[in-house]
């Protein structure tokens, strides 16, 4: 799926505002105006040209919202004395969304799994743990649309409802 297609799915199940959206990413590190956001949120049809004010959300972008989703959610994480950066991982934005959200929303495996259970699909823990992982694991399992499609639609049961 495409960054801007979880985006949108995402801001609908956890009922965000456009201006936390904005707050969101500036705290992830990347700044944009309102307007700017209302533009990456508009629903667009593969089969129809993209409109002019259109905005695209990079996988970067991405990963920067669901860190400003994070320390919203549980605030900024302290520096430890000697602690080198982490070091940015490149994996698709559905296993990142299923990661983040996971840490964001304080959700265990089972709540997980829950979640997926409510989007209409079961899901194993090994599964889970497989797209969890890190990618250079040997068991690291690519999260595909439908599973990213069923986990927002599980929050989208869990936290609209």
């Amino acid at each position: 799926m495409v960054a801007n297609d979880l985006l949108i799915r995402l801001r609908y199940a956890l009922n965000i505002k456009n201006s936390d959206v904005a707050a969101m990413f500036k705290l992830g590190g990347v700044s944009l105006t309102a307007l700017d956001v209302s533009n990456m949120l508009q629903k667009v049809n593969d089969d129809e040209p993209r409109p002019e004010n259109y905005k695209a959300c990079s996988n970067d972008m991405f990963e920067a919202f669901l860190n400003g989703l994070i320390t919203t959610k549980r605030g900024p994480q302290e520096k430890k004395p000697g602690q080198a950066p982490a070091k940015p991982q490149k994996e698709p934005a559905n296993n990142m969304l299923i990661k983040k959200v996971k840490i964001a929303l304080q959700l265990t495996t089972e709540d997980v799994l829950d979640v997926f259970y409510d989007g209409g699909i079961n899901v194993t823990k090994g599964e889970l743990g497989a797209i969890l992982r890190n990618p250079s694991h040997r068991n690291y399992k690519e999260c595909g649309d439908k599973f990213a499609r069923k986990f927002l639609k599980g929050l989208t049961v869990r936290y609209r409802d």
